[in-house]
């Protein structure tokens, strides 16, 4: 995904859900007025979540800005491309 790789950028990979919604929380109480949520694969229905448990546990303050999706072409262990879903969740506060 193309964009800004700043500060308040945060990759969901594997980690529990709780463990980005801290990252964000840390991110907003640090004074960021927007975090971003990345994430690819298997991972897009956890940066979901994140955003989810985030607004309606946490900040209720909190609004989804905008949502990007798209497609990278990576190269797996074979040595085969392939097309790798993407999602960008810009929260903003």
């Amino acid at each position: 995904m193309t964009g800004s790789t700043g500060d308040n950028v945060i990759f969901v990979g594997k980690k529990t859900p709780m463990a980005y919604v801290l990252a964000c929380i840390t991110q907003f109480n640090d004074g960021k007025k927007e975090v971003v949520l990345r994430a690819r694969g298997k991972s897009i229905s956890r940066a979901v979540d994140v955003a989810e448990i985030l607004r309606n546990k946490f900040f209720t303050d909190v609004k989804v800005k905008e949502v990007k999706i798209g497609t990278e072409e990576l190269t797996n262990q074979q040595g085969e491309k392939v097309n790798v879903s993407t999602i960008e969740i810009v929260l903003e506060r």
